[in-house]
């Protein structure tokens, strides 16, 4: 599948071999998926459990003869069926665990007292565990409609990003630290304007619901100026005059923003984030650090420095990481800490998709599965020469069937 925009009549194409839009939600719910799929066998074995259960301790005494030694261990099977079944399910395992009961008690000549006493208590538990299970399914729900509500604000703050934005290729991987809620304080989008693509990668100081806001705000301000104002740093003293109106005196963003209004040139305004890594077309990774550093977003009227535009070669073939500080701080069992440049090196390809994909697993690989703070990557590569394809107008063939189509290779792709 190939995308193409209308310039000048003609049309142009980028070749993305898994050209699809990369949605960080969908990416979640998909993970989320195969790992219910994976656990589905180890999940049924939890369900029949506590009826293996029940069968060990009437071998046990059938074979043992026992009688009351054995009998009361019958209680495990509804209790532990609490866990894993539904009310009805525990209600099942307690039945049948009573009429197993009292078959060996009446089959090794258990007195009747005694056995109306095991019998007592495992009704007992098994109602307990009725009422537990129905409190526990109950939760459940609730926890599943939460968690429908979080991923509707995630889609809603953090909105789906095209695989192609004007001449990029692009590809975006989100964590939220509350794996629960799926939503955190990291920021991103990517917009193309009449001033050319723009793009923002941020960090809200904190966590929960008050970074989420204070995240919403950033970027609705963002999507509102990339679009009105020409100037890269006007969009940056839009945000910086919002944030001063709403956030808190120890509250503050640390982003960078990035423009592409000129082809061959990518603008960079840097505020106290960490520089973006530039991954040139012969493989080579460097930071871009900033040529004058700016305080973070909120702490302007603190400090004497103001944002500095820097103007960085971007050609065919390169590739732009930014990414928030919960990628390189995340550390392993030996506290050490996950080297972002190296790993990008590592698994840099063609396709942004497929080395974020790389990327992130390497990192959950780090830190054992689970990261401590949010994690956001967004990565973008300007296609080179022949990736450009432009289709010429169909050949009509003999009777008026369309005959083959031809390609013809651009030289380069059009700025936005």
């Amino acid at each position: 599948m190939s995308q193409a925009r209308d310039h000048g009549g003609n049309h142009w194409s980028i070749r993305t071999p898994r050209n699809r839009v990369t949605d960080p939600g969908a990416s979640a719910r998909g993970r989320a998926t195969a790992r219910l799929a994976a656990g589905m066998p180890a999940l049924h074995v939890l369900h029949v459990l506590p009826v293996l259960i029940v069968s060990l301790v009437v071998l046990v005494d059938f074979v043992g003869g026992a009688g009351m030694v054995w009998l009361p261990l019958l209680v495990a099977g509804p209790a532990l069926a609490a866990t894993t079944n539904g009310p009805r399910g525990v209600v099942c395992v307690g039945v049948l665990a009573a009429v197993l009961g009292a078959t060996l008690g009446a089959r090794d000549g258990v007195p009747v007292r005694e056995l109306a006493a095991v019998l007592s208590a495992l009704a007992a538990v098994t109602v307990a565990s009725g009422l537990a299970s129905a409190l526990r399914g109950r939760r459940d729900r609730v926890l599943a409609a939460v968690r429908s509500v979080a991923e509707t604000a995630q889609h809603a703050l953090l909105k789906p990003v095209p695989a192609t934005v004007g001449p990029f290729q692009v590809a975006v991987r989100y964590s939220a630290a509350a794996a629960e809620a799926r939503i955190g304080g990291d920021l991103y989008a990517l917009i193309p304007t009449p001033y050319g693509v723009r793009l923002i990668v941020g960090d809200v100081r904190g966590k929960g619901l008050p970074a989420v806001g204070t995240a919403a705000l950033v970027l609705g301000v963002f999507r509102e100026a990339a679009y009105d104002e020409p100037d890269l740093l006007a969009v940056i003293d839009r945000i910086e005059r919002s944030l001063a109106r709403n956030l808190g005196c120890d509250d503050f963003v640390t982003a960078v923003v990035a423009g592409y209004s000129q082809a061959g040139q990518l603008e960079v305004v840097n505020c106290g984030h960490a520089p973006p890594l530039l991954v040139r077309a012969s493989g080579s990774v460097e930071p871009v650090e900033p040529t004058h550093p700016a305080p973070p977003l909120g702490l302007r009227a603190l400090a004497k420095h103001t944002p500095a535009l820097d103007v960085v070669p971007f050609a065919d073939g390169d590739q732009l990481l930014l990414y928030t500080d919960g990628v390189t701080e995340a550390r392993d069992r030996g506290r050490e800490f996950y080297r972002l440049a190296e790993g990008l090196a590592r698994h840099v390809s063609d396709e942004p998709a497929r080395t974020l994909t790389a990327l992130h697993d390497e990192l959950l690989a780090h830190v054992g599965g689970r990261l401590h703070d949010d994690a956001a990557l967004l990565l973008i590569r300007k296609p080179t020469v022949r990736e450009v394809v432009v289709p010429e107008p169909t050949v009509r063939g003999a009777g008026g069937a369309p005959g083959p189509e031809a390609t013809v290779t651009l030289p380069t792709a059009p700025s936005v």
